[in-house]
């Protein structure tokens, strides 16, 4: 039986493991969180950190799989693609191409090389160059690693004060000895994930991002997208531009994009993975498509049909269970009224969990189809109210126990 190594074990990994399987694959998963709900979907778990390309790469020889698919994790296809181009296994671009894509710096330089709309920005490894960035941006600015996502180390500027305090948050968030500072965009956003063959789109999907308290950690995800169509076909466009000139192999490239208020998108980050949160299942459930198997045949250099669509009806939602303060959780509740609308659900909180960091925290998946683009747009933005985390919060003072439903 051939076998497959999968960078990553979470409930995010979870259709990819789930297709690996059915496309007749031994599935190992691997990384350093032995708990991951993704595991058990596999054949084996082998602890390794994902991050670790050389030991990646290692792991892959003395198991001696027959391909290695990404996860969704931008450290863990960077790794993929290194132990592939070592091992000679197909599915996935060079090291150094993925690098151009996955890094902030290298991708706002490929952009700029073919003319494809994105924030000026600049490469910052110190005071001067941090000053300069400044002088020629106007603010508001944002800085970045340029190797994270999530909004990890990610912070808005006003002014010069707050870059500096930026930069030194960024610089210790990274792993490299650099960050960027770009201009601010404003706008909506929104997910664009194309699938490339022979470096052409034969497949795409738009989403609206909605954001809770975290305005920088996508909380949810909606379609159809508000975006136009001739949006669409500039991105088409541009991911043709780049699978072009950088000869991607086989598979996704997923965007996320700002459409300003001129309706003009601006692509602010690019990867070749699949994105978390079982986002590719709300990709299966809105357009018909095994796009698990896709992103899993793709890594695994399958040479596999186009994909082809059936539109469904109506509006779909994923959604985050996140919270409204820290505290410990009694439960989630999903109100009557949203009850009806609610299709699938994965809740992997346990009563007596703790949440220490509200902007990060999440407590499960919930999956929603709206039959009208009334009764989804009267929910979407009530959503946080309706599906949401009661906590426990303890008063030191007088040791009662306050129940707070956010």
């Amino acid at each position: 039986m051939k076998k497959m190594l999968m960078l990553g074990g979470s409930h995010a990994e979870i259709p990819m493991i789930q297709a690996a399987r059915k496309l007749g694959y031994y599935v190992i998963t691997t990384g350093n969180q032995a708990d991951g709900l993704g595991h058990p979907f596999g054949d084996a778990y082998i602890n390794c950190d994902f991050s670790n390309k050389e030991a990646i790469t290692e792991l892959a020889r003395e198991q001696k799989v027959d391909a290695i698919c990404s996860g969704c994790n931008d450290f863990a296809y960077l790794s993929a693609a290194y132990a592939c181009e070592k091992l000679e296994l197909p599915g996935h671009d060079d090291y150094e191409t993925a690098l151009r894509i996955h890094h902030k710096d290298k991708y706002r330089a490929l952009a700029d090389e073919l003319g494809i709309v994105t924030p000026k920005a600049y490469k910052c490894s110190g005071s001067a160059k941090l000053s300069e960035a400044c002088e020629r941006l106007s603010f508001p600015v944002i800085v970045k690693p340029v190797d994270l996502t999530g909004g990890k180390g990610m912070q808005r500027c006003e002014n010069k004060e707050q870059v500096k305090e930026a930069y030194e948050i960024a610089m210790k968030a990274t792993r490299e000895h650099y960050v960027v500072v770009e201009e601010f965009i404003t706008g909506t956003n929104h997910g664009f994930s194309a699938y490339i063959q022979n470096q052409k789109v034969t497949f795409f999907f738009a989403d609206n991002e909605q954001y809770y308290h975290n305005p920088y950690l996508v909380s949810g995800a909606s379609t159809p997208s508000y975006a136009p169509q001739e949006a669409m076909k500039q991105l088409c466009g541009d991911c043709e531009k780049i699978a072009g000139k950088l000869q991607l192999k086989d598979g996704i490239l997923h965007i996320q994009f700002i459409l300003k208020e001129n309706k003009t998108p601006v692509i602010i980050e690019v990867c070749r993975r699949a994105p978390g949160d079982l986002y590719i299942h709300l990709v299966e459930m809105a357009k018909g498509v095994d796009y698990p198997q896709y992103i899993v045949g793709g890594e695994a250099g399958m040479s596999l049909p186009a994909p082809c669509p059936k539109e469904k009806k109506g509006y779909f939602v994923r959604h985050c269970v996140m919270a409204d303060g820290e505290g410990t959780i009694e439960t989630v509740q999903i109100a009557d009224e949203i009850a009806p609308y609610v299709k699938e659900q994965m809740l992997w909180y346990k009563k007596g969990d703790v949440v220490e960091d509200m902007l990060k925290y999440k407590a499960g998946i919930v999956f929603l189809h709206f039959p009208t683009e009334k009764e989804y747009r009267c929910y979407l933005d009530k959503l946080p109210k309706l599906i949401k985390i009661k906590l426990q919060d303890l008063d030191k003072r007088d040791g009662i126990i306050k129940e707070t439903g956010n």
